[in-house]
Order: structure tokens, then sequence, then C-alpha cells
């Protein structure tokens, strides 16, 4: 009799991708039995790249947290384990394996059953199954970033450790920051190989993030209701910046990645006085 293969979701969220999804989609089109990508109003060819992949397209809105359009993927996936992707990142061929060997592993299957019966087990009784399970439910994956064509080794960005794979029903993103870690129900391991993030291969890739995130961060603090004023301002541009990037920089030796591990150093510790000027600005448009 043949053996029951646990099958694998996919999930992305995007927006003008085309030119990331190719490399991303073809490191796991041999594992994915499922490709469901979530599509945040793009103007280039995404959707009809993530087509021939046989992938599920689902159209909304380009949300500023777009970790929103990550769950709304999450929410559809079928498949006893889930994958969730970024369009710039690849499954290097020890992790591919790792899964591969996931989806063959028996007790997946029976774990993704379990959580699929908690309408019929108390919560109670649901938790403390899975917390004396001595397997995990969700893995955290070492994940490699290019920048400036540079793969980072200090600057505390490797191992660069994300929460992305798991069992279906078992994980589940806040969408409070683009920064945050999946939520897990339950043990979380590690995985086997690498996630290779090509994240900011040119400093114009990297301008474009940076703009986006600064956003988000005014944004936040605009509804955490945090004024622009003076002692605010001097912390966003005095003391936050130095506390980065001496940490960036210098204890974690950010050196080591000489002017990729300066610029990004840099360019961290700039994030909080742009975010500045864009908080000022939207009190300025209220």
């Amino acid at each position: 009799m043949p053996k029951t293969v646990n099958k694998l979701s996919v999930v992305l969220a995007v927006h003008n991708e085309a030119k990331n999804l190719p490399r991303c989609l073809d490191s796991v089109k041999n594992l994915a039995d499922e490709i469901i990508v979530v599509d945040g109003e793009s103007t280039d060819n995404t959707v009809t790249i993530a087509k021939k992949y046989n992938a599920k397209v689902i159209k909304t809105t380009n949300k500023l947290n777009f970790h929103i359009n990550k769950q709304m993927g999450m929410d559809q996936a079928k498949g006893e384990l889930v994958l969730q992707l970024d369009a710039d990142e690849v499954v290097d061929s020890e992790l591919a394996k790792f899964i591969a060997q996931l989806k063959q592993a028996d007790w997946v299957r029976s774990v993704r059953s379990l959580k699929s019966k908690t309408q019929a087990i108390s919560t109670k009784n649901l938790k403390f199954k899975i917390k004396n399970f001595d397997r995990p439910v969700a893995w955290w994956l070492r994940r490699k970033n290019l920048f400036l064509n540079t793969w980072l080794k200090k600057g505390g960005q490797y191992p660069d450790p994300v929460i992305r794979l798991y069992i279906n029903g078992y994980a589940r993103l806040p969408q409070k920051s683009v920064h945050e870690q999946i939520e897990v129900d339950g043990p979380v391991g590690w995985a086997k190989g690498h996630l290779l993030h090509y994240s900011n291969p040119t400093f114009s890739d990297y301008l474009r993030k940076f703009n986006t995130y600064t956003s988000f961060t005014a944004s936040q603090w605009y509804k955490e209701n945090k004024k622009p004023s003076l002692g605010f301002g001097l912390s966003c541009y005095l003391t936050k910046p130095l506390g980065t990037f001496f940490s960036l920089y210098l204890r974690h030796k950010g050196f080591l990645d000489g002017k990729a591990g300066f610029v990004f150093a840099l360019m961290s510790a700039l994030h909080f006085p742009f975010a500045y000027l864009k908080l000022w600005e939207l009190y300025e448009k209220s």
C-alpha cells in the first residue's frame, strides 16, 4: 500500500514581484502541492507569472501592513504543512530535503488531525496533548540576507531566524507589525537548511523597502497617539539612531561585513529620523 504523503501549501503575499517570483517558485515547485499567491494590486506581470505555476491567485488591496495579506493566504491553505514565503526568498536544497522528509512523516498528519478536531476536544485537553507532544508543530528557518551583493554574516543579520514552516492550524500572524513573528500554538523546532533572502541586492531595492517600512512605523506611532514633540524628536534623531548603529556595527560586529555592514547599520539607524519626519507630516495633514 503506498505511503500517505502530507500535502504542502506554499503561501505568498506579493506586490509587483515579477522580478523575484520565478526564482522563488522554482525553488518549491517540486515540493508544493498547492501554491497560493495573494496579490496586492500589482501593476507588472506578477499575476501572469503566478498562474504559470498553477497558483491560486487571490486579488486584494496593497496594504501597508502586508502581513494582513499573508494571513489571508494562510487562511486558505489546505495542506497538512504550510510554508509561508516572501517573493524574494528561495528555499535551498538542504531545506527542500528537510521539507520533503516532513511530507513523508505520519505523525504530521496525526497532529494536523488533532487540531482539526478542536471542536470535539476541550481547549484544555487539546493544549495538554500538544504541550506533552515530543515533536514540533512549527519550525524556525535560518535565513541568509543579501545586501549590496553581500551575504551578511554579522550585524545581527545571521542566522536571522523566522518561523515560516508549520503544521496547518497551529500558527497565525498577529498582523500588528511588518517585523512580527508568527505565533505558534505548540512546540517550535529548528529546520535544516536555509532561506536565501535576496532582499536588497541593490541600494535602490533597499530604498524602496526603506520608504515602506518608515511609513508603516510613522502610521503606527500616529495610531498610538505619539506626538512629534521635542523629547520624542531628540530620541528619534539622537538616542535611537546612535544606539542602533553602534549595536549593529560594533556590538554585533557589522564591520566584519565591510562596506555592506556599514551601510546596513547606517540605514537601520536612519529609520527613526525618517519615520519621525513622516509622523510630523501626518499631523500636518490632519
